[in-house]
């Protein structure tokens, strides 16, 4: 029986690297397209912003318009500082920036866990202060 959790596991583990991994890739490579195929009809996802608990969206379409907001943005890019996989969590540490040096970044981290190869929770938390335009207001 362990050997049949075991297996069950890494096979869940896999998977979530996979979406992880592609979902961060479409951040890097700024592909809006790839956002879709990642997201889960009942996906919820807590932004960093507006204080003190951030935009909370939830449902597929909600979902992906967000992203693929926030993925197009010509002035912002993400750097992965590190992600750690365990079974159907993620945990992603990133720098985001919205212009030149640090005082035009943000660090934060998001908690992601996916079901079935598709992201169904993103929450984010993040080091800032007061409002920042990520890009997901522009159009």
């Amino acid at each position: 029986m362990a050997d049949k959790a075991t297996s069950r596991d890494v096979e869940t583990t896999l998977t979530t690297t996979e979406v992880v991994n592609r979902f961060i890739d479409a951040f890097r490579k700024k592909d809006p397209a790839a956002i879709p195929d990642l997201v889960a009809d009942d996906c919820v996802m807590e932004a960093i912003q507006p204080a003190p608990n951030g935009e909370r969206v939830e449902g597929y379409d909600a979902n992906v318009r967000f992203w693929r907001a926030l993925v197009a943005d010509p002035l912002g890019s993400f750097e992965v500082e590190d992600v750690e996989v365990c079974g159907d969590r993620a945990i992603n540490r990133w720098r985001y920036r919205f212009g030149e040096g640090d005082a035009s970044s943000v660090r934060g981290v998001t908690l992601i866990k996916v079901r079935g190869s598709k992201i169904v929770e993103a929450l984010a938390y993040a080091k800032t202060t007061g409002q920042t335009d990520l890009g997901q207001n522009r159009g």
